[in-house]
């Protein structure tokens, strides 16, 4: 064979597994996301083993503190593992945490080839679970759908690199940008099938947050009404920087495994935060910055507390407060085909506003879907925090 038809079939051979590489590390991500809202502070991983082009084992993880999804693969492939490809979207973990390193496993069990979506980002692992493969000999492969792996995992890179939680701004308005009426009212704005979605979205972070307003005004409950099994309802977290919230509210009387925390300032009254306390609701304290809860002090907080996501759902002073602290990664809008109108009826951002389009904040990476007769669209703040 001449140099030239051997360089050719080696070309075309790559290329073929490369588009097979992403076709199963395409089945991977969604393996992964089967474990999405289950794993947290943990990521999502999924894992496909494959043997002479025969998948023979398939696993996720499920859960934190579980077994890891490379792990669940190898069970599942048996002896079939050795000499095969692991497809794995996030790289192998070598360290000890709740569970024993991958790397070990995936090592004794005779895999040759490991394909990676990801470096891992955690400075435990970061490309020390790679080189601990190549040098026992298994060839390795870095970068496949990175991009897709990356954004499936937008919460625990943000959190595990940050020690922050990612925060998302859930938003339902009219067709003119209002969230309720003159007179307050607000539900509902959007269709049933928004609804669904926004309680799914519940149930994939670790918090909900909202204003002291949205309770007094709609008393929600905040909680996953779906009834999906391995999926619990999101701590509550309520912004009340004077502890001024009725006692008969749902979120404070309501029966739910997860808690209820009020965030309040040094003007909380001890009194109440007894009372509060009597009732089972954790009270945090944190520092005030012009009357209000200091957002960007409350997320440090959440952090410690290994809250890797919040979804914050109002009300427009709370939206505000976000966005000027800089703290938002991500917002959601669900947009109705209606007109409200009014002066007063409040639009989605409160206070003054900027002063300039020179001060306008940018939401870029726009994603449009429609749901029932709504349009959701879903865009990335960059930029840090604007005034």
């Amino acid at each position: 064979m001449s140099r030239r038809l051997s360089y050719l079939r080696d070309f075309f051979w790559g290329i073929e597994i490369e588009m097979d590489s992403e076709v199963y590390m395409s089945k991977v991500i969604d393996l992964a996301l089967e474990g999405k809202g289950k794993t947290s502070p943990n990521p999502i991983v999924g894992a496909i083993i494959v043997n002479d082009s025969v998948v023979v084992g398939r696993g996720y993880h499920k859960k934190g503190g579980d077994p890891h999804a490379e792990i669940n693969a190898l069970r599942d492939a048996g002896e079939m593992a050795k000499g095969g490809t692991l497809y794995v979207n996030l790289e192998p973990c070598c360290h000890y945490g709740k569970t024993p390193p991958c790397t070990t496993a995936i090592i004794k069990s005779g895999i040759e080839r490991v394909v990676i979506g990801m470096r891992d980002p955690n400075r435990l692992v970061s490309g020390r679970g790679i080189e601990e493969l190549r040098s026992a000999g298994i060839r390795i492969e870095v970068g496949i759908l990175e991009e897709r792996c990356r954004k499936i995992n937008e919460i625990y890179v943000k959190y595990i690199t940050t020690g922050r939680p990612f925060i998302i701004m859930k938003v339902a308005s009219s067709l003119d940008g209002k969230i309720a009426t003159c007179t307050g009212e607000s539900r509902w704005i959007t269709c049933k099938g928004s609804r669904e979605v926004v309680h799914k979205m519940r149930g994939e972070v670790d918090a909900v947050m909202v204003g002291l307003g949205t309770i007094i005004k709609d008393d929600p409950q905040l909680t996953v009404r779906m009834g999906e099994d391995g999926i619990k309802d999101p701590k509550r977290i309520i912004l009340d920087s004077s502890l001024n919230i009725p006692l008969k509210s749902k979120v404070l009387t309501m029966d739910s495994r997860s808690d209820t925390i009020i965030v309040t300032t040094e003007m909380g009254d001890s009194e109440r935060i007894k009372i509060l306390e009597g009732m089972g609701v954790r009270v945090l304290m944190v520092d005030g910055k012009d009357q209000r809860v200091d957002l960007d002090r409350l997320m440090v907080r959440l952090g410690e507390m290994e809250v890797t996501s919040v979804l914050i759902e109002g009300g427009a002073e709370v939206y505000a407060s976000a966005l000027e602290t800089g703290i938002v990664d991500k917002i959601i809008l669900f947009l109705s085909p209606k007109i409200i109108g009014g002066v007063n009826a409040p639009g989605i951002v409160g206070r003054r506003g900027i002063e300039s389009l020179d001060e306008a904040i940018p939401v870029k990476d726009i994603h449009i879907q429609q749901i029932g007769d709504d349009i959701m669209i879903e865009g990335y703040l960059r930029g840090g925090k604007r005034g």
